[in-house]
């Protein structure tokens, strides 16, 4: 059974994956290069509560039960004793192996190994291990932001256990997720709609059919999304969604073929509300 789960990478979303962990009362390890970063992660999982007790959802003391249920670290040796570990770094494949190589050393034998990548094969990930951690590897794909949406694309490499993949999907229903099985093809199912659907509302701006706040008008008042598709470009980051479609364009070609309209914004450094600006300013 499952009880102790890591998490590596401290950004928003391996912070907001360990609070969804750490509100169903698992002890929860969260892990990043640095112990400022970890600590940082760690801050924001109290904004993240804080607003739900301005909102009357929990009360002080479920926020303190909460937060006692994590640890922060800047050492691989912390998540040793760990039953599961997911990982949230950077979307780059060198880097994700270089973790799973290090902690394949390191950890036991039965540690389950998750990478919350949302577009590199995890079939390729799973190299990185051995024969033996091989069939208990898988990828678990949070939906932004994490805390909050309850889909997880669960993501069986070619060589993982069944018995693995039901043993992960049972867990992340205990902590009030929907998870959805997909088969390990580049993006996924969430990115491939996702990508596909923000590509074509970056074409209309840039035509100048509507502009970018209309476009969000529609998605929430037309399509009945919580918030409009430009928003949420601006809280995943737009170096993130650049490089996934990077990755999609050279996968299927012309239909995920990057934006100009994301490439100018990345240039410039208005990455998102990370940075304070994207498509809207968040400074004023």
């Amino acid at each position: 059974m499952i009880k102790k789960v890591g998490v590596i990478g401290a950004g928003m979303m391996g912070a907001e994956i360990a609070l969804c962990f750490e509100r169903a009362g698992y002890e929860t390890v969260l892990n990043d290069i640095k112990m400022e970063f970890a600590l940082n992660g760690i801050k924001k999982q109290e904004a993240v509560l804080d607003k739900n007790i301005k909102k009357g959802k929990i009360t002080e003391e479920d926020k303190a039960k909460t937060l006692a249920n994590v640890k922060a670290t800047d050492k691989y040796e912390d998540l040793a004793d760990c039953d599961l570990i997911i990982e949230a770094a950077l979307e780059v494949i060198e880097v994700k192996n270089d973790i799973f190589k290090k902690l394949d050393e390191i950890c036991k034998e039965t540690t389950i190994f998750a990478s919350n990548t949302s577009s590199i094969s995890i079939t390729k990930l799973a190299a990185a291990v051995g024969a033996e951690r091989k069939g208990r590897f898988l990828g678990t794909h949070f939906n932004s932001p994490a805390s909050v949406m309850k889909l997880v694309e669960v993501i069986p490499a070619l060589l993982t256990d069944a018995e693995v993949v039901d043993e992960v999907v049972e867990l992340l229903a205990s902590i009030e997720k929907e998870p959805v099985r997909v088969k390990d093809v580049v993006g996924f199912g969430l990115n491939r709609i996702f990508h596909a659907m923000y590509l074509e509302a970056c074409r209309l701006v840039e035509e100048g059919v509507c502009s970018a706040e209309d476009v969000d008008k529609i998605c929430k008042y037309g399509l009945g999304h919580p918030m409009g598709v430009f928003a949420l470009l601006d809280i995943t980051s737009h170096d993130l969604n650049l490089n996934v479609d990077k990755i999609l364009f050279e996968a299927y070609g012309d239909r995920f073929r990057p934006s100009p309209q994301i490439q100018r914004l990345v240039d410039s450094g208005r990455l998102g509300r990370k940075t304070g600006a994207g498509f809207y300013d968040y400074n004023k």
